[in-house]
């Protein structure tokens, strides 16, 4: 269980981390079942077929940082050798790291973009914007070992959009070297992106939440980026088709980063196609701030799939996520319970179209809302493979059964619409007097639902997340009132309807958890060759 001592790489100060504050962006992951130093597997992954070995581009290019990249020799492994172009510890100056044939581009360290801006878009806050902007070109492969990451601060941008045939890679040393196996994880940090929309639980004793006073610290610096302020359509860029793999590395004290974090990112900024890869902690962790996101993929994660705190609106439309058989907490956590619960913004998530796929033998439930987080799921599918973890757990009367109610940002009880369950037990007894019988009752008392539904999905190989006829079948809910975001009615569950419009085909990886397409990039253990 999380409590409040852990969480984002947003808290502390100082990379070798001595410890966090209440939910912060580093959060704690499984433990034992952590693979961080990766015996060379038996046999080698065989590498995506190429039809001659890569090598190395010539040198690294003039960029318009002032800082210039480093050319940090050759780096070899299955898919032949490459140029290492290491970047510089800070972006002060808006910078495109262009594709390359047999180059790629190492995060070495803390790796910042911009200084921080502050709370407020203007001065008033003592800090003005450097408007710093990473471009970084579709078909650009990043890697990193050790706790390196790559930080964007607040008044700054990220532009990594890659394309459906072209996606961006953010990978580890490790992956590169073609020393990985189908549980490696943990071999570097993650990319966190800061911004100025509000958030709660804030580090300064007696800020109001959700105002420009209230903000919070990212760990891994020694003066920690923070993020936070109340600019709620805040941008800070745009991430598309993109891929991050083997990512979560251990800070201290058990606090370990995951793929993608968020802290206090606002509603202007855009996420689509986004896959996470055997993350050691969580796929995604927002903090804060009003999260759009279409088009989610997360395969393998030990700890959450999707973990959201401290006031995040968010809205998920189609999310693919698929447990590891070895390795694996809860697909969907939300919030935390702490002295904190009454603060505003109120956390609201709004999910439709997801095909939830558990895999683990050691979770004590696959969906657990609670710290009276407001959430929403329809459209969904809810699917245990082992037919051992409970689905769904909900803890505390105020989250299960709460009337909405304007003055406290309070949506209402948790909502289930259109959401199914094959599950050998659908719901546990839960904390705060929360009996199993009581989350049956709140889930029935939507529309559509079904706790006693068998799945027909197919798969391409590993997890099945493909709709078969009893998914295409089955009613569906329009979601456009749960959310702005959601502006179109879909026509049936699930995250995939069929074959023809699988939309994970062509900017994936696969593993032996799941086949995601037949013709994208390969297995996630090599690298592809663009």
């Amino acid at each position: 269980m999380k409590t409040f001592h852990r969480s984002l790489i947003i808290g502390c100060s100082a990379l070798a981390l001595a410890g966090c504050g209440a939910d912060e962006v580093v959060t704690p992951g499984t433990g034992g079942n952590i693979i961080i130093n990766n015996p060379t597997p038996s046999p080698t992954p065989t590498p995506t077929p190429t039809s001659t070995l890569v090598t190395p581009a010539a040198g690294c290019p003039t960029i318009a940082n002032p800082a210039q990249l480093v050319d940090a020799g050759t780096i070899s492994g299955p898919t032949g050798e490459w140029r290492v172009c290491r970047l510089p510890t800070s972006f002060t100056a808006s910078t495109t790291l262009t594709q390359i044939a047999g180059l790629l581009y190492q995060i070495d360290g803390q790796v910042n973009v911009g200084a921080d801006g502050g709370p407020a878009p203007d001065a008033s806050d003592g800090a003005s914007d450097t408007n710093v902007v990473l471009t970084i070109q579709p078909g650009v492969i990043l890697f990193a070992s050790g706790s390196s990451f790559l930080n964007i601060n607040r008044g700054n941008d990220i532009q990594a959009n890659g394309t459906s045939t072209r996606p961006i890679i953010f990978t580890s040393r490790d992956n590169v070297q073609g020393l990985n196996n189908s549980n490696s994880s943990g071999q570097w940090g993650g990319v966190i992106i800061n911004g100025r929309a509000p958030v709660t639980d804030c580090s300064a004793a007696g800020a109001t939440p959700g105002t420009v006073a209230c903000e919070r610290l990212v760990e891994g610096a020694t003066t920690p980026p923070r993020y936070g302020g109340a600019t709620t359509n805040d941008n800070s860029g745009s991430m598309k088709f993109v891929q991050l793999r083997y990512s979560g590395f251990i800070l201290s004290n058990g606090d370990e980063l995951q793929s993608l974090t968020t802290g206090g990112v606002g509603s202007g900024t855009t996420f689509e196609n986004i896959m996470s890869y055997n993350s050691s902690d969580d796929g995604v962790e927002f903090f804060g701030g009003v999260v759009n996101l279409r088009r989610y993929i997360v395969v393998g994660s030990e700890d959450d799939s999707l973990d959201t705190d401290t006031g995040v609106k968010a809205s998920i439309d189609q999310m693919i996520a698929v447990q590891r058989a070895t390795a694996g907490d809860t697909i969907i956590e939300a919030d935390s319970s702490n002295t904190l619960e009454e603060d505003t913004p109120r956390q609201n998530t709004r999910i439709t179209n997801a095909t939830f796929i558990g895999n683990s033998a050691t979770g004590d439930q696959l969906i657990r809302i609670r710290g009276k987080a407001d959430f929403a799921i329809v459209n969904s599918i809810l699917f245990d493979q082992k037919a051992s973890t409970p689905c769904l757990r909900i803890d505390g009367t105020d989250t299960l059964d709460r009337a909405a109610n304007a003055g406290l940002d309070e949506a209402g009880p948790v909502r289930f619409e259109s959401f199914v369950l094959d599950c050998a037990t659908d719901f546990r007894n839960s904390s705060g007097g929360v009996t199993a019988a009581a989350i049956e009752a709140r889930y029935n008392a939507g529309s559509n639902n079904n706790a006693a539904f068998t799945n027909t999905l197919s798969a391409l190989g590993g997890a099945p997340f493909i709709n078969g006829t009893n998914e295409n079948g089955r009613a569906v809910f329009n979601p456009t009132a749960l959310s702005t975001y959601f502006t179109v009615a879909p026509t049936f569950i699930g995250a995939v309807q069929n074959t023809a419009g699988n939309w994970a085909e062509s900017w994936t990886c696969n593993s032996p958890t799941i086949t995601l397409g037949t013709a994208n990039t390969g297995d996630c253990a090599s690298l592809p060759v663009f």
